[in-house]
């Protein structure tokens, strides 16, 4: 990024003087010391034990300290200082309180690694990456220089594999015109970098969303061939797939120049085209297909099992589609989000495009809904619920009032170890289960007096009738609830398609009604078991 230059730069700024002025810090023009600086010619290697004895062995006279001989200032600049490790603590206490006419300058690429007792102390600049456009403008200013052709692809490429460095994008260059004998060609850059041709990059993605395997491995197999690596080439999809990915979220990025013509164009097509579902499934085929192949000892093998996979992941179709087919009934409309998968290369047939994420969504949406429904008595889904209950009336309320004090063993106690019976204002009847302690009564009492503000009499009910806990009607409901969806005929289509699938229903404590809590004055077998 310039780091260096930029320190120099600065060691110049220090250090200016011309025979009119003197020292001042304009450098319009170059001063006495300035070539010396820009070259390079001053300089000396110490270390830290050096310079800290240097500047810290009369910490109370500076003028004791030798200074510049020739330069108002002496410049320390430390490159890739995060490499000192332990000289830097060794220059901590310098840079508390050095001269004034000595200055400390640091570089490094790995600011994580610099001590924070050193950056505390330090004036921080960070220098970003060039961007793609100034880069481009950058070379394409140094080739009309040396009047040495180019091709605008070939550019790209070069920009792109820099990555936003002048120094490693003028290197690659520079090998790139040594490589096509004073031409800067896109096929020369290619065979460089080991790079494949893009266009067959984006031949082969269209063809494994097409679901083509035969056509894809061929594709595969020629890129080889011509010398592209494997890793290189699942690198690239993955590159291809991000590009779609952004520009179907953001239709701007079709405009980088970095990109090929192909890239812009062809990406913009297939992000019209393909859903955000296949997108997201194919970048996680693709990156853990491209850790695989790093590991494996025979990389077009591993690379060729990857492509595979991907191609048979896009049949899969997506969730709302799999149910519209079970129950014979016609496929939903695709959404913008969820479109449905490119057709096949070689067949008529359409697949879908398959979902890793937001199935659970989309099975909740089209499916039935299997869990046990809540009572009329029960508050709707979506109505706001109250976040205290000053004065519970009912059990539910006090579990409701133990969940919202955070208190996990008092909510655990009132589902698990206690048998309601009845219910008022400050009064709370309740029978222990078998084995169950005692001073759960006393905890109970202490903590309702101390959420509520009044006290409260509780009593163990003697001959109180068998009413099940809240935890034990809720497991029952669940078992109800379950043997219900095992009996409804599109969940046993779906349990005969899918061998070995099971069904989980869960039933929340909100979701048993406030008729189920009994009552003293109540028959609890009076209830009605209602799903």
């Amino acid at each position: 990024m310039g780091k260096t230059t930029t320190a120099r730069i600065l060691a110049r700024a220090f250090n200016y003087e011309d025979e009119e002025a003197g020292a001042r810090r304009s450098i319009s023009k170059e001063g006495i010391h300035d070539k010396a600086i820009i070259e390079g010619r001053r300089r000396r290697r110490r270390n830290g034990r050096c310079l800290q004895h240097r500047h810290r062995r009369y910490p109370r006279d500076h003028r004791l300290v030798i200074r510049s001989v020739s330069a108002p200032c002496k410049v320390y600049i430390i490159d890739e200082v995060h490499m000192l490790d332990s000289g830097l603590q060794r220059l901590l206490k310098t840079l508390e309180g050095p001269p004034p006419y000595v200055k400390f300058i640091f570089a490094t690429t790995e600011i994580r690694k610099v001590p924070v007792t050193i950056l505390s102390r330090c004036m921080r600049f960070d220098l970003r990456r060039v961007p793609p456009e100034t880069m481009t403008a950058h070379l394409e200013d140094l080739l009309s220089r040396e009047n040495i052709s180019f091709e605008p692809e070939a550019l790209a490429m070069i920009v792109r594999a820099g990555e936003g460095s002048v120094r490693d994008n003028q290197s690659l260059l520079d090998q790139a015109i040594s490589h096509g004998d004073g031409q800067v060609t896109a096929a020369t850059v290619k065979a460089m970098l080991g790079l494949g041709d893009r266009a067959r990059t984006i031949d082969l993605f269209e063809q494994l969303m097409h679901g083509d395997i035969a056509t894809a491995l061929d594709t595969l197999r020629a890129l080889y061939d011509a010398g592209a690596d494997p890793q290189t080439v699942l690198s690239d999809l993955c590159d291809f797939t991000h590009l779609v990915t952004r520009i179907k979220v953001v239709p701007a990025a079709a405009e980088d120049v970095s990109l090929t013509p192909d890239e812009r164009i062809r990406g913009a097509a297939l992000a019209q085209k393909l859903g955000m579902r296949v997108l997201s499934r194919t970048w996680q085929v693709l990156f853990k297909g491209h850790e695989e192949v790093a590991r494996a000892g025979n990389g077009l093998q591993a690379a060729e099992m990857v492509l595979v996979r991907l191609a048979y992941a896009a049949d899969l179709p997506t969730p709302d589609e799999l149910i519209a087919k079970l129950s014979s009934q016609p496929a939903p409309a695709s959404t913008p989000s969820a479109p449905a998968a490119m057709p096949r290369g070689n067949s008529g047939g359409g697949g879908g495009n398959g979902g890793g994420g937001g199935s659970t969504s989309a099975m909740r949406a089209e499916a039935p809904r299997f869990d046990a429904a809540p009572a009329p008595h029960s508050a709707p889904q979506n109505a706001p619920q109250a976040v205290a209950f000053p004065s519970p009336q009912t059990y539910p309320e006090l579990i409701a009032l133990a969940g919202e004090k955070r208190d996990i063993l008092v909510k655990h106690a009132l589902e698990s170890s206690l048998r309601p019976v009845s219910v008022s204002d400050g009064r709370l009847e309740v029978a222990l289960v078998e084995g169950a302690d005692p001073g759960i009564i006393q905890m109970l009492s202490a903590r309702l007096e101390t959420w509520t503000g009044k006290r409260w009499m509780l009593s163990l009910a003697r001959d109180a009738p068998n009413v099940p806990t809240i935890k034990e009607q809720r497991l029952e409901r669940e078992k109800a609830a379950h043997d219900q969806a095992h009996q409804d005929p599109l969940v046993q289509a779906i349990m005969e398609t899918f061998p070995g699938a099971t069904v989980r229903v869960t039933v929340k404590a909100e979701q048993i009604p406030i008729e189920a809590y009994a009552d003293a004055e109540r028959d609890p077998d009076d209830e009605d078991d209602d799903l």
